[in-house]
């Protein structure tokens, strides 16, 4: 991990991308019910959230490990969501 300002842009990447997808989901099947869809966005903006508070958090001590950590959340929450849209 080069630097935080790495790691927001990442965050910020992955989340909007997921959410694009959704928003293309949406788009190709204006037929189905977009409730689930819909759930998977409000998901990709709590965890934006979640993940920017963390990393914006100063009161930690080894800044190098938590980080590391931050970014394999990332990986797990995008994975995660990632999969919901495959189920749509």
């Amino acid at each position: 991990m080069s630097n935080v300002r790495n790691l927001k842009k990442d965050i910020n990447y992955v989340l909007g991308d997921i959410i694009e997808a959704v928003y293309v989901w949406e788009y190709s099947n204006t037929d189905k019910d977009t409730k689930k869809s819909e759930a998977i966005i409000d998901e990709a903006i709590a965890t934006f959230d979640e993940l920017i508070a963390k990393v914006n958090d100063s009161s930690v001590t080894n800044k190098k490990a938590h980080f590391k950590i931050v970014n394999q959340e990332l990986e797990d929450k995008g994975r995660a969501l990632i999969e919901k849209i495959n189920k749509l």
